[in-house]
């Protein structure tokens, strides 16, 4: 499908909006519990959310914005920062790590969790404890991982929030490496699926290990948590929690076709409520929603205006096609779209640098949002034609 561009441009403040007009579409990206759809969704948990992977769409949300005890859950921020770490060059596959008396003590065999069950004063290569903590959530390895690269538990966990705030999670606030109760250690459903969304745009090469079904590690071997594995069409991750301060949560994944969702979800009674509730979300999900294409890739969407640049408008494209997430019913109706950005922008800005926002809304007031791109470089002006820009601004109100 193909939006065309018109009507004036809007200015607000510091931010802009060029109005787009998308006929003959309905987008939904935040959808309510109540929204009317094809089937009827009934869950279980306190807290849920539903989110098309590729273009961040909320499809459902119940409480998403709670601030919880994720338990293991936090454990992808964790696997973050090593990946992270890994792609580096900072530690290897093959890196050996001691256990530690603490994480011995705090996530082994003595602590009664979830547990990779090192030997105390043994060593584990980072290849090992990686996967001992994604498919059998192993504390210790965890703490392990987390005093190989801050030096202690404690370090390792400020700079899991740390890397929250760079990643765009304003809430999220870690307290420990594991998920283990601490009554500070808290995130929403939310961001807790958006990191997820970030694992797998991110670390492609590290993604699949979320689907291996066991791991064997000396004289045990574990078999992977997640029970939606195998069970439901196109799940390949990611991670479950269970804490009795908040019940039982998931964070998954699934593709079918040539669509991914993620699910996250908390405050379920039981393992099998979150198992059930976790089927009715993928199959909701899937059932009801459609991706549609509004420009192909490197099509042209709009144009920002840049102050002191070498041109006064930048061209704004998608990376790759730019898609919006459609309910299947009802069919046909007008769609209006906005391009925001914090404008004026200023240069050098450079090709690929993300710079602006489409917004688009249904007649409904469902909205979606897809990240714009600038299409070309656009290198700071000469003083004389900065100078002019200045005078432009002023004169037309363009500044605050």
């Amino acid at each position: 499908m193909h939006a065309v561009t018109g009507g004036p441009l809007r200015f607000f403040a510091r931010s802009a909006a060029a109005l787009l007009l998308l006929p003959g579409l309905l987008a939904a990206a935040v959808v309510p519990s109540t929204a009317q759809t094809t089937g009827e969704l009934v869950i279980k948990s306190k807290q849920a959310i539903v989110m098309d992977a590729d273009s961040g769409a909320v499809l459902f949300q119940r409480n998403a914005d709670d601030l919880v005890s994720p338990a293991s859950m936090s454990k992808l921020m964790l696997l973050v920062m090593l990946f992270r770490a890994l792609r580096a060059g900072l530690v290897q596959l093959g890196t050996e790590v001691p256990m530690s008396e603490h994480a011995w003590r705090t996530g082994g065999a003595p602590s009664k969790s979830s547990s990779m069950f090192v030997p105390l004063g043994k060593t584990a290569t980072v290849d090992e404890l990686m996967k001992g903590i994604i498919v059998q959530s192993g504390n210790d390895a965890a703490i392990s991982v987390a005093e190989k690269l801050a030096g202690s538990e404690n370090a390792f966990a400020d700079q899991m929030t740390a890397e929250a705030r760079r990643l765009g999670l304003s809430r999220s606030v870690f307290r420990n490496a594991t998920g283990l109760y601490d009554s500070e250690h808290l995130m929403t459903v939310r961001e807790i699926a958006l990191l997820a969304r970030h694992i797998i745009a991110e670390y492609p090469e590290y993604y699949p290990l979320f689907a291996m079904r066991d791991f064997n590690y000396r004289h045990h071997k574990f078999t992977n948590r997640n029970p939606l594995l195998g069970w439901i069409a196109g799940v390949d991750g990611l991670k479950t929690g269970f804490i009795s301060q908040s019940g039982y949560g998931i964070v998954a994944s699934a593709k079918q076709d040539t669509r991914r969702l993620i699910i996250a979800i908390n405050g379920a009674a039981t393992a099998e409520e979150r198992k059930d509730d976790s089927r009715r979300l993928f199959e909701w999900g899937f059932r009801n929603f459609s991706e549609a294409r509004l420009f192909a890739a490197g099509e042209i969407v709009g144009h920002a205006r840049v102050w002191g640049g070498e041109r006064m408008y930048m061209p704004l494209t998608g990376k790759g096609d730019v898609s919006i997430v459609l309910p299947r019913v009802p069919a046909n109706p007008k769609l209006a779209g906005r391009i925001h950005y914090q404008g004026p922008l200023k240069p050098p800005l450079k090709k690929g640098d993300q710079v602006a926002v489409l917004r688009v809304t249904s007649t409904n007031e469902a909205t979606t949002e897809v990240p714009l791109y600038a299409a070309e470089d656009v290198d700071k002006a000469g003083f004389v034609r900065r100078g002019l820009d200045s005078l432009l601004y002023l004169a037309t109100r363009w500044l605050p």
